[in-house]
């Protein structure tokens, strides 16, 4: 096998990895906006809150890292939580640019309490995943694919299908189903919508954290790592702001795409060849691949 293919092979497996990370993420933002309709421009700094609350438990507590991991998504799930009750419960009713803007903010005040409580410098995060690496037989040869990787990759998986028996066959599921398709309808039947918001946000929150610890164990954490939101935003986008399915979609597209930049025509330029995708899907389709067309009576 020629080493050009061998090259496509394991940068598309690992661009993969990352866009199923990216997914996941991705999930967490679909989640609150499919039920309240706020565009959480803090999702990655959710991901860096619950890495460094993995870090601080892990790594300072001395816990161990299954219950670092457990009590890290438990305390995101709590901000998350705390956040809807105390701050967005009360922005409803209000334009979608002023709650777009708290976001904003809360996005800087978020980077600024991990710096206070963990200074900028980075840091590596404790080793949880196994280190043996993966080999994909390729004929006669094979493919590279790193631990982390691959490891991530099926426990992004593994969350995908619970994710998917929850909201088809949970109560809880249901309900915040419900309640994204029409709220009115779901207050007339009886459903807590209010506490439907609060879940969502809870569940955004846990699974944005999820995200990030894995995303620390492969590249590490520092106060910057939020950045990796703006690529999130590009996948729910591509994918459609209201799609849990076109998140799975455009998390693995766009992994797969900054691959394929880096192999290409550079890392640097691998941001570059996500909005130039970005603005395709939205002159073709401005609503995503696979996000609702919402149509209004004038």
């Amino acid at each position: 096998m020629s080493p050009a293919i061998l090259d496509f092979v394991e940068f598309s497996l690992a661009g993969l990895c990352v866009g199923a990370l990216y997914a996941l993420t991705g999930i967490g933002f679909v989640v609150v906006y499919k039920a309240t309709r706020i565009i959480n421009f803090a999702i990655g700094e959710f991901m860096m809150m619950g890495a460094y609350f993995f870090f601080g438990l892990a790594a300072q507590a001395a816990l161990p890292n299954w219950a670092a991991i457990v009590l890290a998504l438990i305390a995101a799930g709590t901000v998350g939580g705390f956040l809807e009750r105390f701050i967005f419960r009360r922005l409803i009713g209000e334009s979608a640019i002023s709650v777009f803007m708290v976001t904003i903010g809360l996005a800087s005040i978020m980077v600024g309490l991990v710096e206070i409580a963990w200074t900028a410098d980075p840091r590596s995060l404790p080793t949880f995943l196994p280190d043996q690496p993966f080999f994909v037989p390729l004929g006669s040869a094979e493919a590279f694919l790193a631990s982390k990787n691959g490891w991530s990759f099926i426990i992004v998986a593994a969350i995908m299908a619970a994710f998917i028996t929850v909201f088809r066959f949970w109560r809880g599921g249901i309900a915040l189903r419900a309640t994204a398709a029409d709220q009115a309808a779901a207050y007339s039947v009886g459903i807590n919508v209010p506490g439907v918001f609060s879940f969502a946000w809870i569940l955004g929150a846990i699974t944005a954290a999820a995200a990030g610890i894995l995303v620390g164990s492969i590249s590490g954490i520092s106060s910057a790592m939020g950045a990796i939101g703006l690529s999130v935003i590009v996948v729910v986008i591509v994918g459609g702001l209201d799609s849990l399915l076109g998140a799975l979609v455009g998390g693995l597209l766009i992994g797969w795409l900054e691959a394929m930049a880096s192999l290409y025509i550079g890392g640097e330029y691998k941001q570059v060849a996500t909005f130039v995708i970005l603005l395709l899907v939205l002159v073709v389709k401005p609503y995503g691949l696979f996000g609702t067309h919402d149509i209004e009576r004038l």
